[in-house]
């Protein structure tokens, strides 16, 4: 015969046990603490005023750009006289004014630009890489001195050097050239710097070491597994150059003195100075800094992506 089990008495269970976070209610359902429904965290709250200094701040970059726009439309007599922002229906006739100026010289001096922001963009990423992934990878004799003459490179505004390079260049009969606009071009110290950091923090060393160790030489390695890790690095580089160089104006106009040589700001400065005994280059001037803007507006919205793609890329590594 077996024994009966013997009852146990029910544990008592104290109030501090109890869920404080939820209350279980019906079948299955839960319910939020009182006074919490619909709250927002604290960090995601929305900041009225970052949102309205953002605001103030893209309103501040395109009002010009909108008086650009609103202002190419207009005639000659319609410019000074009436309201900045409406516009009016002579666009059209001003690109043809623009375009008939001295058999389409405007035409070549937008040509001339995207040569030298183009050809110097480019050239200036090849250097750019080269010289950022061998200050990241390898260890000589004087990087830490040459990194440093770099960030001082970097500080040093283009205008300085500008002299300096005009009467180097004078000495080897290379001014009023195209050379002598992208030969400057070529070297961007901000560029190196961008690269070095962005080779340090894409190329892992690991990798590196595993295709040295697989036979692979330098140049290999480089070409091959360092250049497509710093690709989203090295887009950003050819932006940054190709904007500067697309708006520099001190350069080419202390280099050259043949207007057919003449980039796009250089052009308009010419154009500009002619407005003063002819009212109606004004309208021309203006349409020309907005036919002048579209390429690089192209350019940004064609390479966004590669910027996104680069900070995801970062915010994964972070």
């Amino acid at each position: 015969m077996t024994a009966a089990p013997m009852p146990v008495a029910p544990v008592p269970v104290s109030d501090d046990a109890a869920p404080t976070r939820q209350a279980v209610t019906g079948a299955g359902r839960t319910r939020r603490p009182a006074g919490r429904r619909g709250a927002t965290p604290v960090g995601e709250r929305p900041s009225g005023w970052s949102t309205t200094i953002l605001l103030l701040g893209a309103l501040y970059c395109l009002l010009p750009v909108l008086w650009v726009v609103m202002a190419s439309s207009k005639s000659a007599a319609e410019l000074f006289s009436t309201n900045t922002f409406v516009p009016s229906t002579h666009l059209l006739d001003n690109i043809a004014d623009l375009s008939a100026y001295r058999g389409g010289l405007f035409w070549r001096w937008m040509a001339n630009t995207a040569l030298y922001a183009g050809v110097g963009a480019l050239l200036s990423v090849v250097v750019s890489a080269a010289a950022g992934y061998g200050l990241a990878k390898y260890t000589f004799v004087g990087k830490k001195a040459m990194f440093n003459v770099l960030l001082a490179g970097v500080l040093v505004p283009g205008v300085v050097l500008a002299i300096p390079q005009y009467l180097l260049l004078a000495q080897v009969g290379l001014t009023n050239t195209y050379w002598s606009v992208l030969l400057p071009s070529i070297i961007s110290p901000y560029g190196i710097y961008l690269a070095r950091i962005y080779a340090a923090a894409s190329v892992p060393d690991d990798v590196v070491e595993a295709a040295r160790t697989d036979g692979a030489g330098e140049l290999r390695i480089f070409r091959s597994i360092a250049v497509p890790m710093m690709v989203p690095g090295l887009v950003t580089v050819f932006l940054f150059q190709f904007v500067a160089i697309w708006n520099n104006f001190m350069l080419p106009y202390i280099m050259l003195g043949n207007d057919r040589l003449y980039p796009i700001t250089v052009g308009l400065s010419g154009l500009l100075n002619q407005g003063a005994s002819q009212p109606a280059m004004y309208t021309s001037v203006i349409t020309g800094a907005l036919l002048s803007i579209i390429p690089l507006i192209a350019l940004f919205l064609t390479l966004q992506r590669y910027w996104q793609v680069d900070l995801a890329a970062g915010a994964v590594k972070a």
